[in-house]
């Protein structure tokens, strides 16, 4: 067996929902919140296929970005903002993707632009799980894939300033099909930041989030997820 990417994201996917329904992590009645991305949108279809089968119920969503939102409403899966009251700002559980996963199962997230939704949605769950490839486990963050970090865009130069400070060489995301750069679900501007040499994704979380004009950055170290990483020979490790 020879896994293509695409199909590993799908096993990962599919496998971490069906064993979280096993272990009763994921339950009628739950609140929760789906992540962005084209590891998350299997994990948002095999939720909606468990609630047509009839294995769960009465689930709330709370989506991540206006794809996870499109998705849900596709699906038939009720979409709920965190602010209401039938979530009361907390979630039972979220499922997401992840751009790199250290051996301590810290993240970067945001290759997606939506880390932001992403943030407030898993530092508010009671448990929070990762579903990816093979190729998303890595020995240590930011020296292969850039870090996203979300900006106001009136503050472009000075937070790159800050972060070159910090050793990061900043290129500011471009749109695809479109002039000029990547606009966030928020109305904000991305920077992907890649280091020479690893760093501490915990102490950076806390430093960059304190410059002015940053938003949010991809670094997610707080709340320390499930993990569910499918690989090429058909396997899923669960860490």
């Amino acid at each position: 067996m020879n896994l293509t990417q695409s199909e590993q994201k799908k096993l990962a996917a599919v496998t971490a929902v069906d064993a979280l329904i096993t272990d009763g992590k994921i339950f009628s009645g739950m609140k929760i919140g789906l992540g962005t991305g084209s590891t998350a949108m299997p994990a948002v279809t095999r939720v909606a296929e468990r609630i047509k089968d009839g294995t769960l119920s009465d689930i709330k969503a709370v989506v991540t970005s206006f794809q996870t939102a499109n998705a849900c409403q596709d699906q038939g899966i009720p979409v709920f903002s965190i602010n209401d009251r039938a979530i009361d700002g907390h979630l039972d559980l979220a499922i997401d993707g992840a751009d790199e996963v250290d051996p301590h199962n810290n993240l970067i997230k945001g290759g997606g632009a939506a880390l932001l939704r992403e943030k407030i949605v898993a530092y508010n769950s009671s448990v929070f799980v990762i579903v990816a490839d093979s190729t998303k486990s890595v020995q240590s963050l930011g020296t292969k894939f850039a870090l996203p970090v979300e900006i106001i865009g009136e503050a472009r130069i000075p937070v790159t300033a800050a972060l070159e400070k910090l050793g990061a060489s900043c290129v500011l995301r471009e749109g695809v099909r479109k002039c000029g750069p990547v606009i966030t679900d928020n109305g904000n501007q991305i920077l992907d930041c890649l280091w020479k040499t690893p760093v501490d994704p915990a102490e950076m979380e806390r430093t960059i989030d304190m410059i002015p004009g940053v938003v949010e950055v991809g670094f997610f170290t707080r709340n320390h997820p499930i993990v569910f990483i499918a690989n090429a020979d058909g396997s899923v490790e669960r860490r």
